[in-house]
């Protein structure tokens, strides 16, 4: 039985989803997390569906093991190719990230909106459900192509990430959005490098802050808010080195290097 003591649990293909992990933490400082970081196993988004959803079920049952009460799948590609399956099977609540399609949809002018995300879920079903319900946009679509693997090798503000943002960013521009949609969870660690490439009036939008309050609402419903007064405890797992989630967090966290 769920517990509202027991700590929320996210995964994602790697450290991207700590983006995420912090918008939640802002959000709701009491609650303890377990975070799982499975970067051996990134990018998920050169992966096919079957695969997306065998890691994400071994994801998974590793934080029911480790008694979480929700399950935040902090990954735009397994959200949008596994979560079905992940809610059929486990009796758990989970939280999905996808594309903020919806919010650019309401404040883009020029109705001509970027979507910078990973093959697999630009791919998927669901993403191509979710952009056939915005007729009225036109939706530029590009896939960040080796974004996340530079991520994961604690290359953030490299050259070699200006350089792939440079033509990834540029046929959009041309094409007039000022909407940019950061469609993987990696990518808001890449802001500071996207905003030197993109005028100022231009906005750039990720899911971090709507997933964090639709935590929030989902554990409302199912009576799981932790109603202690104490800051809450967070561990941090990865099965590559610890380094780069270190670079990202700090060392004030525990971060723990397991295989799985």
């Amino acid at each position: 039985m769920n517990d509202s003591k027991n700590p929320i649990g996210l995964f994602d293909s790697g450290i991207g989803g700590t983006s995420i992990w912090k918008e939640i933490n802002s959000l709701l400082p009491n609650e303890d997390t377990i975070y799982l970081a499975d970067s051996k196993h990134a990018p998920y988004g050169q992966k096919n569906k079957d695969e997306i959803i065998e890691l994400s079920i071994k994801n998974t049952e590793f934080l029911l093991n480790q008694n979480c009460k929700l399950i935040v799948v902090a990954c735009n590609t397994a959200t949008t190719n596994a979560i079905k399956e992940l809610r059929e099977r486990y009796d758990v609540p989970f939280i999905g990230i996808e594309p903020a399609i919806r919010p650019a949809a309401l404040q883009t002018k020029t109705n001509t909106i970027g979507v910078l995300a990973t093959k697999g879920t630009l791919n998927s079903v669901l993403f191509h459900k979710t952009v056939s319900s915005y007729s009225n946009l036109t939706i530029i679509e590009q896939v960040g192509n080796g974004l996340v693997q530079l991520i994961e090798d604690g290359k953030l503000g490299s050259v070699e990430i200006d350089s792939l943002l440079k033509t990834y960013l540029t046929p959009m521009l041309k094409a007039n959005i000022d909407c940019l949609v950061l469609g993987c969870s990696h990518y808001p660690y890449l802001v500071p490098q996207i905003k030197k490439r993109l005028p100022k009036s231009l906005k750039i939008i990720d899911s971090g802050e709507a997933v964090a309050k639709q935590t929030k609402n989902i554990l409302e419903i199912n009576s799981l808010i932790n109603k202690s007064l104490q800051k809450g405890k967070h561990t941090f797992y990865t099965n590559t080195n610890i380094n780069v989630l270190e670079k990202i967090l700090g060392t004030e966290h525990k971060i723990v290097n397991k295989d799985f």
